[in-house]
């Protein structure tokens, strides 16, 4: 009798872990409390993949004196061309500002 408890004791405690681990918490609504949308923006984009490739080819692209020429069929899905093509236009745009700036030598 005593297995018996000791069992169902193990039982309901792994129940109740797994029970509160698949429960949505509010950790991420709190991390991003207070800050601004525009931060919470740039975290999205800087954490997605498609973004950052474009940001980088744009950069390289404007680097080199290429025209900007946005290849998105590198991605798949129309969410991810989407933020390909943002990241390669800001990566563009963003590098040939600098160079704009920048006095002649």
């Amino acid at each position: 009798m005593t297995r018996f408890f000791t069992y169902a004791t193990i039982v309901i405690c792994l129940g109740t872990t797994a029970t509160i681990a698949t429960i949505p918490s509010n950790a991420k609504s709190n991390a991003t409390w207070g800050t601004s949308a525009r931060q919470r923006n740039e975290a999205l984009f800087a954490a997605d993949g498609a973004f950052r490739d474009g940001l980088y080819l744009g950069q390289l692209a404007a680097a080199h004196g290429q025209p900007q020429r946005v290849a998105i069929g590198r991605w798949s899905t129309g969410k991810d061309r989407a933020m390909f093509a943002a990241g390669y236009r800001r990566g563009y745009g963003a590098d040939a500002a600098a160079e704009r700036e920048q006095p002649d030598q």
